[in-house]
């Protein structure tokens, strides 16, 4: 039997402390919604068939488990369809939140590998484009740069 083995094209290890990409999570439905901007354009990231995972967006006074949860299977989408970390992240949210509850989230976005950058209310948004884009567009300003590829 061969093994193979796989390199950057440089032949150097990506870093894996430097920062990864910055996603946007709109958690002002039932279902979260997950984007990713590059350059100001933003597009909602799906799952693949057969891959789905439930966001299922728990009420504003869940516990940190089930928002950590939620933020874990919103960097999974995001890194399954990007083949690379997200490791930033800034939320759409429908009403200003309480600071409790602001800290509760940070606390589990930081818990499931994610730097929340920034709470969105709905004021803040444009209503033309889906909060979720309107998030990412954010955390793309808010966020360092990424590693290269």
């Amino acid at each position: 039997m061969k093994l193979f083995q796989i390199e950057e094209p440089d032949g150097s290890p990506v870093d894996p402390e430097a920062p990864g990409v910055a996603i946007g999570v709109d958690l002002s439905g039932a279902y979260a919604e997950v984007a990713l901007s590059v350059g100001g354009n933003a597009a909602i990231l799906t799952d693949r068939e057969g891959f789905a995972l439930d966001l299922a967006v728990p009420g504003l006074e869940a516990s940190t488990d089930d928002w950590q949860r939620l933020f874990e299977g919103a960097r999974l989408r995001a890194e399954r369809a990007l083949a690379q970390p997200a490791t930033h992240a800034v939320l759409a949210i429908a009403v200003p939140a309480a600071p409790a509850i602001v800290e509760r989230l940070g606390r589990a976005a930081e818990a499931a590998g994610l730097r929340l950058l920034d709470l969105m209310p709905d004021a803040v948004a444009n209503p033309e484009q889906p909060r979720a884009c309107a998030a990412a567009i954010r955390a793309e300003d808010l966020a360092p740069p990424p590693a290269a590829p």
